[in-house]
């Protein structure tokens, strides 16, 4: 696959990315260090961060990294003033962190419901919480990796949908409540893409497959790059009118 850069877009600025180790969050932070930002890359996976730290090396922007579990509202402020505390400000949030499974919904338990909704819920808002007075103060923007199982239900993933329902809500009522000020907060909703966390994302043995061949359509899947570029458009200047928006990035899944 082609990528296409635009050097210089990102130059003098500073953006947080989370689950920097692998995936979306990875590509996320290499596109925007390639375009000149410095990136403070978050992940709970520490030879996961410093792999990407490597391949980071002879990019434009500097990337520095930060052990850190999103679950936790201390990690979350923490990580934020830490971040401020190296790169002198903040300018682009990225809440990619997330985990998935798929399971009958009467099997959950309370432990595994409550690490999904501390990961993928509870992290994106406590990283926006600690992050939106910096963001203020440079007329910066937030990216929510957000997902198709927001804004559709999806048999056997309950809890996984729930928590990206929220981030869909999180982002709009954010957009709105911060709607006289320059902050743009946006996300993207990504259908499959070809990362871990989807290639050890297994169904339960006895499922229905009629009702999970709705959430999949004959395109390939994504890959994490596909998403980067999307996100490096919408934290750009470019995107400087695109505020409050759920940006489907899904082969046409919501598309009926």
């Amino acid at each position: 696959m082609s990528i296409v850069h635009v050097p210089g877009r990102f130059d003098g600025k500073t953006a947080l990315v989370t689950g920097a180790g692998s995936g979306v969050g990875r590509a996320t932070t290499l596109r925007l260090a390639a375009e000149g930002a410095n990136v403070y890359a978050l992940d709970i996976n520490t030879d996961a961060l410093a792999e990407t730290a490597k391949l980071a090396g002879d990019l434009a922007g500097k990337v520095a990294t930060r052990v850190t579990d999103v679950a936790s509202r201390d990690e979350c402020f923490a990580a934020v003033a830490d971040c401020v505390a190296e790169f002198g400000g903040l300018d682009v949030l990225g809440n990619v962190a997330g985990i998935a499974r798929a399971e009958h919904v009467l099997e959950v338990t309370e432990a595994d419901y409550r690490r999904m909704m501390g990961v993928n819920t509870d992290g994106y808002f406590f990283m926006c919480q600690a992050a939106i007075p910096h963001l203020l103060e440079r007329s910066g923007n937030i990216v929510n990796i957000a997902s198709n199982a927001g804004v559709m239900g999806l048999a056997y993933s309950v809890v996984y949908t729930m928590s990206k329902g929220a981030v869909v809500q999180l982002t709009r009522s954010l957009a709105w409540e911060f709607i006289k000020t320059p902050l743009r907060v946006n996300a993207i909703a990504p259908g499959g893409i070809e990362t871990n966390l989807v290639a050890n994302y297994q169904m339960p043995a006895d499922v229905d497959w009629d009702m999970v061949g709705r959430s999949t359509t004959p395109r390939p899947m994504a890959q994490p790059e596909d998403i980067a570029s999307m996100f490096a458009y919408v934290a750009s200047d470019e995107a400087r009118n695109v505020h409050g928006a759920i940006l489907n990035n899904d082969t046409g899944l919501t598309a009926g």
